[in-house]
């Protein structure tokens, strides 16, 4: 019966509409859940090795590197360079996050995914909540070594910008992928998160406004929940099949 429902051809539930597929493609569960805490431990080594708000010296290293030597204020680079990264960085802002969520959430709801929608919205909204919190908990402030070459406000880490473009991206291509059933399609998808969340990653530091280490925290944390919420999908997944049993 569940490879029936897969096809579409059974449709009485209306918790679980035809497009919505029953099971998450193939892959070991455990390793995702051991991402998700590996992610989610490393955020927190780090944090506890800068709580006392000095600099890592690969922090202080990178950084420096970054900048025309003798001259803080200047990057390194020709000035399209600099006018890229501003640009890149505004990819993992508020404004922009939001509304890939929500186009992508409204998408998934026309296309009748409700599983998938719901998962989505939970995973995103809840992850940009707590870390908002972590920057409160291990409150560490941003850079003065160099100028920041974007206005920012608020604590260092970990980096919003890293942290929830990572969360949003990286969740997205995850559960896209377990509706997705073309294998070329689900690679390209999260080829292109991975590279948009790295490059906002390397932005925030080239602007000055992050420590790296806040930046490998974001990523950290944000690979960390979406594989967490990869396994929560096929969980789902797996416990809605069996209902139409």
């Amino acid at each position: 019966m569940q490879h029936l429902w897969q096809r579409g051809t059974m449709s009485n539930d209306p918790l679980i509409p035809i497009g919505e597929p029953a099971v998450a493609p193939a892959a070991p569960r455990a390793a995702w859940i051991a991402m998700a805490g590996a992610g989610l431990l490393a955020v927190l080594l780090l944090g506890f090795s800068i709580l006392d708000d000095v600099p890592l010296a690969w922090d202080r290293a990178i950084i420096l590197a970054l900048r025309v030597p003798g001259d803080t204020r200047q990057p390194i680079g020709p000035d399209w360079l600099h006018q890229a990264m501003v640009d890149i960085t505004a990819l993992g802002s508020g404004t922009v996050l939001t509304l890939a969520v929500v186009v992508a959430v409204g998408l998934l709801l026309v296309r009748r995914l409700w599983l998938t929608a719901a998962l989505v919205l939970a995973a995103t909204v809840t992850g940009s909540l707590l870390a908002a919190q972590a920057k409160f908990f291990f409150h560490r402030t941003r850079p003065e070594l160099v100028d920041h070459l974007v206005p920012v406000t608020g604590l260092s880490f970990p980096s919003g910008h890293a942290t929830n473009s990572a969360i949003v991206y990286l969740t997205l291509a995850g559960l896209l992928a377990q509706v997705e059933r073309g294998h070329r399609a689900r690679s390209y998808t999260s080829a292109v998160a991975i590279l948009l969340v790295g490059a906002i990653g390397v932005s925030r530091v080239y602007l000055g406004v992050h420590w790296p280490s806040d930046v490998v925290a974001g990523w950290c944390a944000g690979t960390g929940w979406a594989a967490l919420w990869w396994w929560l999908g096929a969980t789902a997944r797996t416990s809605l099949a069996r209902r139409r049993q």
